[in-house]
């Protein structure tokens, strides 16, 4: 009897060996190029095609360089995982032991920062190269429960041969990205991994669960902070008169004054006090307060010199605009949305109305009150560079599209019609 890849995850709950040779039947079949006994779960089968296209070996696994200690306890300082990792510990760790697992959170780059967990796995997972400092991208050691749900940005369960190459074909991994609260930016991946008869349905949910509660925690840190700015700020805007914020070291905005409240200004990598031009308020000055800076904004609302617009989509899921001009250069990293929209604004640079937007993305020229409120969200870090009626960006500046060498890989995920027709012309010979 032929098994859907439904029947074959809840097949694992009850026989792990008879599903495993299943699945390696499965694997054989569809790496090999030949009929499958049935097909994969669509985000395995997506997962395989991509790792296909990019020509790694499913049958020998690559093992980049560890990373030293010192880089591990870098990277641990830096990342705002390590805000959550008693939530992740409290939620995952005690079960995880005694069901013979492990814990594993990796940060944005796939790097293994921290591994707890029952002794024996820890053990077994150093042959595997699952250890502290390596790097489990899915573009390095193939379908992964670290590598696959940062690409595809959703818990994603996979049990044996559904692992890409076959050393690892032996484990079952459940991992769920951990995101930015702020602005939905892949911090992270929390991952649950034994061997392959310890796999379990609800093992999806649960780590998926303990990811959001992490989240959960990351946004009332956030909230805390602000309102600890907000009480500084308040004495210092009550003696200044004119348009004036103040925001957190990543922009985000605890108080305003004289002007219509923003939700983040766009603030350069190494902003230093002094005057500086910031979208969308134009030429400020730049003063430091106790946990952010003080944004004191002149008449000047657009800069006088050149402006050069780089929109960066080489890299998968790191899509940014990069704004350069007299008063230096400032980057914002793009959701998948805003990515599509401004591709699209750059190749109609003569601009395009809501509902042309609509039609290039979701193919119902009538969906124009969604293209409003992503355009709104837009307008807010790049200001007086777009302009609208139609939506374009300034004509005195000069834009460009940086693509993916291969053209397959031009915003992957993207089911915009406009943007599927960008992938095949820009393979075409």
């Amino acid at each position: 009897m032929a098994h859907s890849p439904t029947d074959v995850t809840q097949l694992a709950a009850v026989d792990a060996a008879r599903a495993a040779r299943v699945l390696s039947e499965v694997r054989a079949a569809t790496l090999s190029g030949q009929r499958a006994p049935l097909a994969p779960r669509p985000v395995i089968e997506q997962s395989w095609s991509r790792m296909l296209r990019s020509g790694l070996d499913p049958d020998h696994d690559f093992r980049s360089n560890l990373l030293t200690r010192e880089e591990v306890q870098r990277r641990r300082e830096g990342t705002t995982l390590r805000h959550v990792l008693p939530v992740l510990r409290e939620g995952l760790l005690s079960v995880a032991d005694v069901a013979h697992h492990i814990m594993v959170v990796a940060d944005d780059d796939g790097r293994v920062l921290w591994r707890e967990g029952n002794s024996s796995v820890l053990r077994k997972a150093d042959h595997l190269g699952f250890e502290l400092g390596a790097d489990w991208r899915e573009s390095v050691v193939g379908t992964n429960g670290v590598g696959t749900p940062a690409v595809v940005r959703r818990p994603v369960q996979v049990f044996a041969s559904e692992h890409f190459q076959r050393s690892q074909t032996s484990w079952t991994c459940t991992g769920a990205p951990i995101t930015d609260p702020r602005d939905g930016r892949l911090i992270g991946v929390v991952d649950v991994s034994g061997p392959l008869e310890t796999m379990h349905p609800a093992t999806l949910a649960w780590v998926d669960s303990v990811a959001k509660l992490a989240e959960a925690r990351l946004r009332e840190l956030h909230l805390t902070s602000l309102e600890r700015l907000r009480a500084v700020a308040a004495p210092v805007l009550a003696r200044l008169s004119g348009r004036a914020l103040v925001v957190d070291r990543d922009g985000w905005t605890a108080a305003v004054s004289g002007m219509p409240y923003t939700h983040r200004i766009a603030l350069p990598k190494s902003l230093s006090p002094g005057r500086r031009w910031l979208p969308p308020l134009g030429l400020c000055s730049v003063e430091p307060l106790a946990g952010g800076w003080l944004l004191r904004a002149s008449e000047e609302l657009v800069p006088s010199a050149a402006t050069r617009i780089a929109l960066d989509l080489t890299q998968p899921r790191r899509w940014s605009v990069t704004v350069s001009g007299g008063a230096g250069s400032w980057s914002h990293e793009l959701s998948p949305r805003h990515a599509e929209l401004l591709y699209l604004l750059a190749l109609h640079r003569a601009g395009r109305s809501a509902a042309g937007l609509a039609e290039d993305v979701f193919g119902d020229a009538g969906r124009t009150v969604t293209v409003r409120a992503e355009m709104s969200r837009v307008r807010r870090y790049l200001g007086a560079f777009l302009e609208h009626r139609p939506y374009r960006f300034r004509e005195d500046a000069e834009v460009e599209v940086l693509l993916p060498a291969d053209p397959r890989d031009l915003l992957p995920h993207s089911t915009a019609p406009a943007v599927a027709r960008g992938r095949i012309s820009a393979d075409a010979p």
